[in-house]
C-alpha cells in the first residue's frame, strides 16, 4: 500500500463522518493520500474514500478496523510501509450518572477514546523513525481540561489523553516527530444529536461564539498542525468558542 514514500502518507481514525471526515477531506485537498478507518459504517468511509481519490486525485484506503482492538491495529498497520501524519480521531461519548454507568460501558469509553491511541501511536512510531519525522494529532475535548458533569468517563479519557500528548510529546522530540492534541469544544456533529433543538440553542448561549463549531475548523486546524514549524509540540489547542 502507498509504496512511493515521497507521497506522504495519513491515516485519520474514525473518520466516516463529523471531524474525522472534514479531516480526511483537508488532508486530501493539500495532496496526502490517505488510510481511514471506521469500526461499523464501512459503506459510508468507502463512498468517502471513493469521493476523495475522484476529487482530489489521491488513493484513499478504507477500512473497517476498530481503534479500540489492539490487534486490528496490528494488522491494519502491517499493510503500511511508511507513514507521516497520524490523527487520532476515533472516540465515543457516555453521558450518565457514573453510578449508572457499567463496567463495560467505562471500559469502551476507555479502550476507544484513550488506549486505542497507544494502539495506534506505538505502531506508527516505528514507521515514522525511518524519515526521522512525523506528526501525531490527537482529537481531544475541553472535558479533558475541565471535566463534565455525568461524562466522567469520557472526560477522564481525554484528560489521559492529554497527558499522553505532553508525555510523549517529549518523548519524541529527540526524534523530530510531533505530537500535539486539538481540544474540541461543542461541534457540530452527530455526537450532539441526543440534544433537540431547544436544548442546543440554549447550549449555544452559554458559549462566547454564540454558537457551536464546525467539523471543518477542527480539520483546518489539524492540517495546520500537520505542518506546523517542528518546534510546536507538546500543546493541548483549545477550541471551544471561548467556553473555557
Amino acid at each position: 500500500m502507498n509504496t512511493i514514500k515521497n507521497t506522504p502518507l495519513a491515516l485519520v481514525t474514525g473518520a466516516s463522518r463529523g471531524i474525522g471526515r472534514a479531516i480526511a477531506e483537508a488532508l486530501a485537498g493539500a495532496g496526502y493520500d490517505l488510510v481511514l478507518t471506521c469500526s461499523r459504517t464501512l459503506p459510508e468511509l468507502s463512498g468517502l474514500a471513493n469521493s476523495l481519490e475522484e476529487k482530489y486525485g489521491i488513493h484513499c484506503t478504507a477500512q473497517m478496523a476498530d481503534a479500540s482492538d489492539p490487534v486490528a491495529m496490528v494488522q491494519l498497520f502491517a499493510s503500511l510501509d511508511h507513514l507521516d501524519v497520524l490523527v487520532n480521531n476515533a472516540g465515543i461519548s457516555y453521558i450518565g450518572l457514573l453510578t449508572d454507568m457499567s463496567i463495560e460501558e467505562w471500559q469502551n469509553v476507555i479502550n476507544t477514546n484513550l488506549s486505542s491511541c497507544f494502539y495506534t501511536s506505538r505502531l506508527a512510531i516505528p514507521l515514522m523513525l525511518q524519515k526521522h519525522s512525523g506528526r501525531i494529532i490527537n482529537i481531544s475535548s475541553m472535558w479533558g481540561t475541565v471535566g463534565a458533569s455525568c461524562e466522567v468517563a469520557y472526560s477522564a479519557a481525554k484528560s489521559g489523553l492529554n497527558g499522553l500528548t505532553r508525555a510523549l510529546a517529549k518523548e519524541l522530540a529527540p526524534s523530530n516527530i510531533q505530537v500535539n492534541a486539538i481540544a474540541c469544544g461543542v461541534i457540530d456533529t452527530v455526537m450532539n444529536d441526543l440534544l433537540d433543538a431547544e436544548e442546543k440553542a440554549a447550549l449555544a448561549e452559554e458559549i462566547p461564539a454564540g454558537r457551536f463549531g464546525t467539523p471543518e475548523e477542527v480539520a483546518l486546524l489539524a492540517w495546520q498542525l500537520a505542518n506546523a514549524p517542528a518546534y510546536f509540540t507538546g500543546q493541548i489547542l483549545g477550541m471551544d468558542g471561548g467556553y473555557i
